[in-house]
C-alpha cells in the first residue's frame, strides 16, 4: 500500500500522515513503545475533552515515519492526529489565509483579514485580476512569526480529484493547496492561535474561502471590490487549488490554473466576474475549471488523455514525502533550469547538468505543538561521496541551549576541492586566502582541512553561563584526534609566532573525537555523551536524530530572557509563546530530506 493510501477504507485519493512507506499501521503498541492513536470521532461529532494517549514527536526515520497522530499525554482530543481521521473528516485550517501579500487569521469566531506582512511572491505595480489567482495558487504558504501573527493550516481533506489529476503531464512545477478545514483541526489550530495576541481576538466568519476572497478584495481594483461573496463565488467555488508550469517550447512557459469548482455554469459567469477584462482561456476537466492564458490551451489541457498524477517520477516523489499538509509543491529542477538555460554562465550551466534530474518536493504541515516545513530531493548525483554518518546531536548535553551538527563536510572538502582552487584562480580574494593558509599557517590543504571538519562538526552553547562574563561554548568532531591536534598546534603556532596571542582554549582528545571549548570544565562535558535526547522538546523539533545527518537546534525556552529583556507588550508576548527551532535531515549520494519544525508552548 502506497503511502498515500490510507487504511480501514477509507478513501485511497485521501493523504495519510506521516506514513511513509509503511505497510500498515502499529498494531503492537511495544514496537514504536506507544499505543496506536485512537480513532477521531466523525466530522460533526467531535467530542471535546477526551485525551489521546500516545506521546508525539518521535518520529521513525525518512522512509519509514511514524503516523502524525501521536499525541502527550493529556492532550485535547479535539488536537490533529494526521492520517487517523475517518472517512469524509475535513483538514484542519490554521489562524491565517495567505492573500498577495497578507495573511488571514482564524481563531475564535472565525476568519478575519489581518495587517502584518505576508510571505508569497513580490508584488506587483500594479495587480490585475489575473495576477491575484495566479498568486493565490502559487504562493507558498508559511508559518508567520513577524508582528506575531500565525497562519497556521492543517491536513489535507477528504476524497475526491486532487488539481495535479487534471493538470498536463508534462507540466515541470506544481503547486496546491487544500482550503477544506475540518473541525477537529481548526479547534487543535484555535488553541495555538490563542496564544498570540494578534490571532487571539480577530475572528469573524468560519469560512476560509471567503476569508482569502475578502483579502484578496480588499487590494484588489474598484471592479473586484463589487463582487460579493456569497453570490458570486460561494455558489461555484471549491476548495482545491493547483497551478502548473508547463513547457511551451519557447522561452517563456504556460501556466495552468486549476480551480475546484461546484457548478460549471455558475463557475463560467463568477470566473468571468472575477478576470473582468483580462484575457483569458477556460475550460472544465473533472470537476475543474482550468485557466490558462488562452482558450486553445484551455481546450488542449481539458482534452488530455493523462495528467500530472500519471508521471511516474511526481507520484513516486509524493509518496516519498508523504503527508502532503495542507500546501504542497513539486519541481523538476533539471527542467526548470532548462527554461533559464540562455542566460547561465558556464559555472551554472554545469552545476544544471549536476542536477538535471532532481526534483524537490515539499510540504507545509501541522501538529498542535508545532508547525513543519518538509522537503525530499530525489534524483541527484553525487550529492555525497559514499556513506554519511548520522550527527550526534542527541549525546549533547542536556543543557545545550542551541547546536549545529553536520557530518561529512570532509568528504565534500576533498571531493570538491580541485573545483574550489579553479574558482579561487578567478578570485584574488579566495586565492589570497588559500595562499595563506599554506604559508602562514602551514597548512596542507585540503588533507588538514578535512581533518579539522572531520565525519562530523559539532558546535554547541550552554543554556548556563550566558549570563556570566564567559559563554561556555565549544566544537566537537570526529576525527583523527590526533591529526587533529596537530593541525590545531599548527595554527596555535603561526598565530603567536606572528606577535598574536593564541585563545586560550581547552582541547580533548578523545576515542575519535576531538574536542575544544572555551573552559575546561565544558570541554569535558561536551567530550562525554550528555542526555539533550532524552529531551521531550529536542524529540520534538529534531525528529528522526538518530539518522539525521545535518541538524540545527536552538532551545528559544532557554535563551529567552537574554532578548525578551528588550521587548515589550504585544512582541515580548508573541515571543514568548515560542519554544523551539529544529532544522534536520538526511543526506545520500541521490536523495535528500528535511525537516523545519517551529514548536510552541
Amino acid at each position: 500500500m502506497s503511502a498515500n493510501n490510507p487504511p480501514g477504507g477509507q478513501d485511497p485519493n485521501r493523504t495519510t500522515a506521516y506514513r511513509w512507506n509503511q505497510e500498515q499501521p502499529p498494531e503492537n503498541p511495544a514496537s514504536h513503545g506507544q499505543p496506536y492513536p485512537p480513532q477521531q470521532p466523525p466530522y460533526g461529532q467531535q467530542q471535546y475533552g477526551q485525551q489521546g494517549s500516545a506521546s508525539y514527536g518521535q518520529q521513525a526515520p525518512y522512509g519509514q515515519q511514524a503516523s502524525y497522530g501521536q499525541q502527550p499525554q493529556g492532550q485535547p482530543y479535539g488536537q490533529p492526529q494526521y492520517g487517523q481521521q475517518p472517512y469524509g473528516q475535513q483538514p484542519a485550517y490554521g489562524q491565517q489565509q495567505p492573500s498577495y501579500g497578507q495573511q488571514e487569521q482564524y481563531g475564535q469566531s472565525g476568519w478575519q483579514q489581518q495587517g502584518p506582512d505576508g510571505f508569497g511572491p513580490a508584488e506587483p505595480a500594479k495587480k490585475g485580476r489575473k495576477s491575484w489567482i495566479i498568486a493565490i495558487a502559487a504562493a507558498l504558504a508559511v508559518v508567520l512569526l513577524g508582528g506575531g501573527a500565525v497562519w497556521a493550516v492543517g491536513a489535507i481533506g477528504g476524497g475526491g480529484t486532487q488539481p495535479h489529476e487534471v493538470l498536463p503531464p508534462n507540466s515541470v512545477a506544481y503547486v496546491r493547496f487544500d482550503l477544506d478545514p475540518a473541525a477537529n483541526q481548526k479547534l487543535a489550530l484555535f488553541q495555538i492561535a490563542q496564544k498570540f495576541t494578534a490571532t487571539k481576538d480577530v475572528f469573524k466568519g468560519d469560512d476560509p474561502r471567503q476569508a482569502l476572497f475578502e483579502a484578496i478584495k480588499k487590494d484588489g481594483d474598484e471592479d473586484l471590490a463589487k463582487i460579493d461573496f456569497a453570490k458570486d463565488v460561494d455558489p461555484w467555488l471549491g476548495s482545491r487549488i493547483g497551478v502548473a508550469v508547463v513547457p511551451s517550447g519557447g522561452e517563456e512557459p504556460d501556466y495552468a490554473l486549476a480551480v475546484q469548482v461546484k457548478d460549471e455554469e455558475q463557475a463560467k459567469a463568477g470566473i468571468a466576474k472575477l478576470m473582468g477584462k483580462d484575457k483569458y482561456g477556460l475550460a472544465f476537466r473533472d470537476d475543474y475549471a482550468l485557466i490558462t492564458s488562452e482558450q486553445a490551451k484551455a481546450d488542449k489541457y481539458a482534452a488530455e488523455s493523462g495528467s500530472l498524477a500519471q508521471n511516474a517520477e511526481f507520484s513516486d516523489d509524493l509518496n516519498a514525502l508523504g503527508e502532503q499538509g495542507v500546501m504542497s509543491f513539486w519541481t523538476h529542477l533539471g527542467e526548470i533550469g532548462k527554461l533559464a538555460k540562455s542566460g547561465m554562465t558556464p559555472q551554472e550551466a554545469k552545476a544544471l547538468e549536476q542536477v538535471k534530474n532532481a526534483r524537490f518536493t515539499g510540504a507545509l504541515r501541522f501538529d498542535s505543538a508545532y508547525a513543519e516545513l518538509a522537503g525530499v530531493i530525489r534524483g541527484g548525483e553525487g550529492l555525497t561521496d559514499g556513506d554519511v554518518p548520522t550527527t550526534n546531536l542527541a549525546t549533547l548535553p542536556g543543557s545545550t541551549a542551541g547546536a549545529l551538527s553536520i557530518s561529512g563536510l570532509d568528504q565534500v572538502i576533498t571531493k570538491k576541492w580541485a573545483e574550489v582552487e579553479q574558482s579561487a584562480a578567478a578570485s584574488p580574494e579566495v586565492k589570497s586566502f588559500i595562499d595563506q593558509a599554506k604559508t602562514n599557517l602551514g597548512l596542507q590543504l585540503p588533507d588538514d582541512l578535512a581533518t579539522l571538519f572531520g565525519k562530523n562538526l559539532t558546535l554547541a552553547v550552554d543554556s548556563e553561563g550566558l549570563d556570566g562574563n564567559q559563554i561556555k561554548g565549544g566544537v566537537r568532531i570526529v576525527t583523527d584526534p590526533a591529526k587533529a591536534q596537530t593541525v590545531a598546534d599548527k595554527i596555535e603556532q603561526a598565530l603567536t609566532s606572528g606577535g598574536q596571542q593564541a585563545p586560550k582554549l581547552a582541547k580533548i582528545k578523545g576515542d575519535g573525537t576531538f574536542t575544544v571549548a572555551t573552559t575546561d570544565e565544558y570541554a569535558k562535558k561536551l567530550s562525554e555523551d550528555g542526555n539533550l535526547g532524552d529531551s521531550e522538546t529536542f524529540q520534538t523539533a529534531i525528529p528522526d536524530a538518530g539518522n539525521a545527518t545535518f541538524g540545527l537546534y536552538v532551545d528559544l525556552d532557554k535563551v529567552e530572557k537574554y532578548y525578551l529583556q528588550s521587548m515589550e507588550g504585544d512582541d515580548k508576548a508573541n515571543a514568548q509563546v515560542l519554544r523551539a527551532v529544529g532544522l534536520s535531515g538526511k543526506t545520500s549520494e541521490s536523495e535528500a530530506t528535511f525537516s523545519l519544525r517551529v514548536l510552541f508552548n
